[in-house]
């Protein structure tokens, strides 16, 4: 999903979600989200 329909389904807004996606990344030492995805399914996160 784009950042733009999470925060309309979560009811936030869309640098709320931008901001969130970047710690996520970076505490994963991603390269953007779908490196996050697959790096949170290796450690078994998701």
């Amino acid at each position: 999903m784009t950042n733009k329909e999470i925060a309309r389904i979560e009811g936030f807004t869309e640098v709320i979600v931008k901001m969130h996606m970047r710690s996520i990344c970076a505490k994963l030492n991603a390269k953007n989200r779908t490196h996050a995805a697959m790096i949170a399914r290796q450690m078994s996160i998701i």
